[in-house]
C-alpha cells in the first residue's frame, strides 16, 4: 500500500499502482469525471500515471491553471496530428500551452496555410477527438529517439534530442501520432469538445533570426461547445478595446514606416494624457521624498560594459554608434540605472544623507525583433518611469516597503483593483545568467519576500525571472477582461553598486557600499498606456480624460453662449471643448458617444436664456438641467473620489 496525501491534510491508503484518477474516484464520481491532470510530489502527471511511492497529490480540473495547460497542450498534439494528415510531409517542432491557448510552430516546407484552412484543421481535430484516444507517455533511448527523428528528416526535432541527456527522453502516443514530449495530458482526446484555431504567424525556429522561419498555429480548446462561444464573445470584445485600435480613434498615437518599427510617435492628446500621468506620479514622488534628474538618450559603451548590460545585452540590442574619433563607440542606453549610478558618484555622501531617491522619467532603447513587436506593449523605444534609491542595508526594508505603497496607490488611482506580486528569484541551477556572489542574492532575495509579507501582499514565487543584477518583485495586473499583465516592478540590487564602486561614510567613519532599489510602478509609460486603454476601453478616470466635457449647441446660434460656457469650465480647470457645427444635435451626441467624451453639455434657447445646461454622460444618459456651478462641482467631487492625494 501506498500514502497518498491530499491539499486539505487527508492522508489515504491506495494499492501500489493506483493512479491519480483513482484517488479522484475515491473522493466522488464528480470530480472524477472532471480531473484531467494531476501534479505528485511536484512533479507534473497524467490522471492514468500509476503512483508506486508514498506523496502528496494534487488533482486539477479545466478551471485550474495546470488543468488548462495540460488541456491545451494535450489539444497541441491533435492539431498537429490534424495538420500532418492533411499536409504530408510537414515538420513538426514544438507545440506548448500558452496563457490562452497553444501554439505549434511547424515546417510546412512547399505548402502554404492561412486562416481559410482553419475550418477543415478544426473538423479534422474534433474528428480524432471523438475517438477518445489515450495519451500515453513512454520513455526512449536517445539513440532510439535521433534514429526516429532522423527517419523522419525532421532537424529540430533531432536537434531538441541532441541538447537531452540519455534517460530523460519521453514520447507521448495517441491514435496513430507520436510525439517527443515531456508529459502532462489529458486522459483522452474525447475529452476536447471545442476547437478553435485563431491565429497563424511567422516564427523564427528558437526564436532567432539567424534560423529558418516557421509557420506558427495558434488555437484554443474547451471542454465544453458554450466556454468556446463565451470565449469568442470576449475575444470580439478584446478586439473592441485594442488599444491599437482606440489609439488611433482617440488620436493618441500613431507610428510610422519612416521612422521606423516600434518607435510610436504621441499625437497632441495622446502627449497630454502622457504628461498628465507624468504629473501625477511626479506629485506623488515629490510627497514620498524623491528628486528629479534628466539623463542622456545614449553613453559610452564602457558604461554598460561596467554594469554589465552591454555582456547581457550587447549582441541582441543597437549596436555601437561610432565617432569620428578612432575607437570611441556609445549605445543607445537600454537602461537608465548606470546612469542615475555616475549622478550618485558625482558626490561624497554619508549615512545622515541617505537615501537618496533619484528619480527621471527616462527613455530607453532595446532592439525587439520585428515579430515580436505589437502595438504599444512591445517596442523599440519607450519612456521608463525609473526611480533609483540608494540607501544604507538597514534602510533597506523600509524603503522597499515605501515603494510598494507607492506602486499601490498607483494601481488604485487607475483602477487596477485585481493584480497579484510575483517574487521573482534567480534560478539556482542557471548562476551564469546573472551577475554577484550568492551572499547578495540570499540578502537581496530575504529583503524581497520579507517586505512582501510585511505588507500582506498575495504572492506567488517564480524562480529563474530575475533580473540578471537582482531579483524583483513584479505586480501582475489583472484587466477588465481577465487577462494578466506585469506591470510595476521593484528590485534590489547589491551587485551595481559594488560595480560603480559606490560608497558612503558610516557612522564608523568608514567607507560602505549602499543598496541599490530600482522601482517603476508604470512600467514603461507606453506599456502602461496600452493596458489601461484596454482595460478602461478608452473610458479613462476623469482625472485623466483629454476632454472631460464637450459642449453641444443645439444651433450656430448659440455659438456666443457656447463660448462662455467653455471660458467658465476653462476657469474652473475643467477641460472642455465646443462643438458649434452645423449638424444635427443626434449626431453631435453619436460622435461624442464615440469619442468617449465622459460629459455632454447640450445648450439651447432655454439653457441660454436660464444660464444653464443639460448635461447628458457617455455610457449613461440625461443628467439633467443644472448650472455652471453645479456641474463643476459635479466634475470636482468626481476626481475627488477617484483621485485621492499620495500619503506618506
Amino acid at each position: 500500500m501506498i500514502k497518498i496525501s491530499l491539499p486539505d491534510g487527508t492522508i489515504k491508503e491506495f494499492e501500489n499502482g493506483s493512479t491519480p484518477m483513482d484517488v479522484a474516484f475515491s473522493i466522488s464520481e464528480g470530480l472524477a469525471r472532471n480531473v484531467i491532470s494531476a501534479k505528485f510530489n511536484d512533479s507534473t502527471v497524467e490522471a492514468t500515471t500509476p503512483l508506486t511511492t508514498d506523496g502528496s497529490l494534487t488533482l486539477f480540473t479545466f478551471n485550474d491553471p495546470e488543468g488548462k495547460k495540460a488541456f491545451w497542450h494535450s489539444t497541441s498534439h491533435v492539431m498537429a496530428q490534424a495538420i500532418e494528415q492533411l499536409y504530408p510531409g510537414v515538420k513538426l517542432t514544438i507545440g506548448p500551452a500558452i496563457e490562452r491557448g497553444f501554439y505549434y510552430d511547424i515546417d510546412f516546407g512547399d505548402h502554404k496555410i492561412s486562416e481559410n484552412d482553419f475550418k477543415k484543421i478544426e473538423d479534422k481535430m474534433l474528428e480524432i477527438a471523438r475517438g477518445k484516444h489515450e495519451f500515453k507517455m513512454r520513455s526512449s533511448s536517445k539513440e532510439d529517439a535521433l534514429k526516429f527523428y532522423s527517419k523522419q528528416d525532421n532537424p529540430f526535432k533531432v536537434e531538441l534530442i541532441e541538447n537531452l541527456e540519455d534517460g530523460t527522453i519521453s514520447f507521448c502516443d495517441h491514435d496513430t501520432f507520436t510525439d517527443l514530449c515531456r508529459g502532462g495530458h489529458i486522459p483522452n482526446t474525447g475529452i476536447i469538445k471545442a476547437v478553435k484555431l485563431t491565429s497563424v504567424a511567422g516564427a523564427y525556429w528558437r526564436g532567432d533570426e539567424k534560423n529558418p522561419q516557421l509557420t506558427r498555429v495558434y488555437g484554443i480548446s474547451f471542454p465544453k461547445q458554450k466556454d468556446l462561444k463565451e470565449y469568442l464573445e470576449l475575444l470580439e470584445e478584446a478586439k473592441r478595446r485594442d488599444h491599437r485600435k482606440l489609439g488611433k480613434e482617440l488620436e493618441l498615437f500613431t507610428f510610422s514606416q519612416k521612422v521606423g518599427q516600434g518607435l510610436p510617435l504621441w499625437l497632441p492628446k495622446g502627449a497630454a494624457l502622457r504628461e498628465r500621468l507624468e504629473n501625477f506620479l511626479k506629485k506623488a514622488q515629490r510627497t514620498a521624498g524623491y528628486e528629479m534628474v534628466v539623463t542622456p538618450h545614449i553613453g559610452q559603451k564602457e558604461l554598460y560594459v561596467t554594469s554589465g548590460h552591454y555582456e547581457k545585452y550587447g549582441a541582441d540590442s543597437f549596436q555601437p554608434i561610432k565617432t569620428p574619433n578612432e575607437g570611441e563607440e556609445f549605445l543607445l542606453k537600454p537602461m537608465n540605472c548606470p546612469h542615475h549610478c555616475e549622478i550618485y558618484n558625482s558626490s561624497p555622501w554619508s549615512y545622515r544623507d541617505l537615501p537618496k531617491r533619484f528619480a527621471e522619467f527616462g527613455t530607453v532603447y532595446r532592439y525587439e525583433q520585428s515579430g515580436e513587436l505589437h502595438g504599444l506593449t512591445r517596442v523599440r523605444g519607450f519612456t521608463q518611469d525609473d526611480a533609483h534609491i540608494f540607501c544604507t542595508p538597514d534602510q533597506l526594508d523600509e524603503e522597499f516597503k515605501k515603494v510598494i505603497d507607492l506602486t499601490l496607490y498607483v494601481f488604485e488611482s487607475l483602477g487596477f483593483n485585481d493584480f497579484t506580486a510575483q517574487v521573482s528569484l534567480r534560478d539556482p541551477e542557471n548562476k551564469a545568467k546573472y551577475i554577484g556572489s550568492d551572499d547578495v542574492w540570499e540578502k537581496a532575495e530575504s529583503a524581497i519576500i520579507s517586505a512582501a509579507n510585511e505588507k500582506g501582499l498575495s504572492y506567488v514565487v517564480e524562480t529563474g525571472e530575475a533580473a540578471f543584477y537582482g531579483p524583483k518583485l513584479d505586480f501582475m495586473v489583472k484587466d477588465a477582461l481577465g487577462r494578466s499583465w506585469q506591470l510595476g516592478t521593484i528590485q534590489v540590487d547589491y551587485n551595481l553598486p559594488e560595480r560603480f564602486d559606490l560608497t558612503y561614510k558610516g557612522s564608523d567613519n568608514e567607507m560602505h557600499r549602499p543598496v541599490m532599489i530600482h522601482r517603476a510602478p508604470f512600467g514603461s509609460m507606453e506599456r502602461f498606456v496600452a493596458v489601461l486603454l484596454e482595460n478602461t476601453g478608452g473610458n479613462f478616470p476623469l482625472w485623466l480624460m483629454p476632454e472631460q466635457a464637450i459642449i453641444l449647441s443645439l444651433s450656430e446660434k448659440y455659438e456666443k453662449y457656447s463660448q462662455k460656457v467653455l471660458s467658465l469650465l476653462e476657469n474652473h480647470e475643467i477641460r472642455a471643448l465646443a462643438n458649434n457645427r452645423n449638424d444635427t444635435i443626434g449626431k453631435k451626441i453619436r460622435d461624442a458617444e464615440m469619442s468617449k467624451v465622459p460629459y455632454m453639455l447640450i445648450i439651447g434657447e432655454q439653457e441660454e436664456k436660464d444660464g444653464t445646461v443639460s448635461v447628458r454622460k457617455h455610457g449613461e444618459g440625461d443628467l439633467g438641467t443644472m448650472s455652471i456651478e453645479d456641474f463643476t462641482q459635479l466634475i470636482n467631487n468626481e476626481i475627488k473620489r477617484t483621485l485621492k492625494a499620495f500619503k506618506v
